[in-house]
């Protein structure tokens, strides 16, 4: 009997769903070819719903979500929502309730896309961020008094367990490994600064290191020169490992240098438990509607999920494919510039899986 897998479905806000529809698209041609099944089921989480009951993610539905294998997100944000709203109702809510502490962010340019970095092409700007997920200033620890007053106080607290940086930094070697390239895991802190918070992370990262590791070469770069390094030099690159802010601001960075957020993918893992993979460009409210924004970064979030479910094979068809259409049929990435509609783009993928 085929393997099935339970599939939930967050179209979510804007131009979300356009893109869902084309990754599922791509998914199960995907599963058509590899002989497994996806049962999917959607969910109507976002900013209409919140408009319409004041609702973002209520508890039965994270309750729900437990059950299935993997969630499938199109993008959250609403124009009409203040922002904050729904990305703390929905997005950090998951995150924090299904225990999702990795956020794993390929930087890969691909073949025909266009780089901003002179002389940097596919060989150069093919690395991963393993970004702690759970912990940090984003946990939302602190507060503020006498607001709006010249005396106004404002604290949010960077804060990590060892069993947090430990079970990251383990993903984090584990995936050095596996990825099987270089074999180097870099930190990315700021050691020189805050003393407490990345003493206990570079403790850490060694002392594992050496104990069960020792196949993975281990650097360290300050964030500020992980910045500079990420645009002069991103050949040096294999894993990066870093804490929650740190990892959000590089991460994005880094989707530049690989063409922008519309190739940009991302995962919100737990290895032990039900995983988030999503396109990282956002909404996009401005094109909802008009067919023309780039599915490839939802596609590829796609191609993500079957990886991290075992589907190795079919994951690999999804690259080759996004590889096959960015370097012979898409020549510019940005929305409504594509010379194709969002939903031909999807074709093209979904075709080259086939085979």
């Amino acid at each position: 009997m085929a393997k099935q897998y339970n599939i939930a479905v967050l179209g979510g806000d804007g131009t979300g769903p356009e893109v869902v529809r084309e990754g599922l698209k791509v998914l199960n041609a995907a599963a058509k070819r590899f002989g497994f099944s996806l049962n999917c089921t959607d969910y109507d989480l976002g900013g209409e719903r919140y408009k319409r009951t004041g609702e973002t993610c209520p508890d039965s539905v994270v309750t729900e979500l437990r059950k299935f294998n993997a969630i499938f997100l199109g993008a959250i944000g609403h124009p009409d929502v203040k922002p904050g709203i729904l990305e703390k109702g929905i997005l950090l809510k998951l995150r924090f309730e299904l225990d999702q502490y990795i956020n794993l962010r390929p930087v890969k340019l691909y073949p025909g896309v266009d780089c901003p970095l002179k002389n940097k092409g596919p060989n150069e700007i093919d690395y991963v961020v393993v970004r702690e997920n759970s912990g940090g200033a984003y946990t939302g620890v602190g507060g503020a008094t006498m607001r709006g007053t010249p005396h106004e106080v404002a604290e949010q607290a960077m804060i990590y367990t060892r069993f947090q940086v430990d079970r990251c930094l383990k993903f984090a070697f584990e995936y050095a490994r596996k990825r099987n390239k270089k074999k180097t895991l870099a930190l990315s802190g700021k050691t020189n600064v805050l003393t407490y918070v990345f003493d206990l992370w570079e403790r850490a990262f060694h002392e594992m290191g050496q104990k069960q590791y020792a196949d993975i070469k281990r650097d360290y770069y300050h964030v500020d020169a992980t910045c500079m390094w990420m645009v002069k030099n991103p050949e040096w690159f294999d894993v990066i490992v870093t804490e929650n802010l740190f990892g959000d601001i590089i991460t994005d960075l880094g989707a530049m240098t690989q063409g922008g957020m519309g190739i940009a993918a991302g995962g919100n893992i737990n290895p032990e438990g039900v995983s988030m993979f999503e396109p990282i460009g956002g909404s996009a409210p401005k094109y909802t509607g008009q067919n023309v924004i780039n599915p490839l970064a939802a596609i590829c979030a796609g191609g993500m999920m079957l990886h991290t479910l075992g589907e190795t094979q079919a994951a690999d068809a999804i690259e080759n494919a996004v590889a096959y259409v960015t370097a012979n049929k898409v020549k510019n990435l940005g929305a409504g510039k594509m010379g194709y509609s969002t939903t031909q783009v999807g074709d093209l993928v979904a075709e080259k899986v086939a085979g």
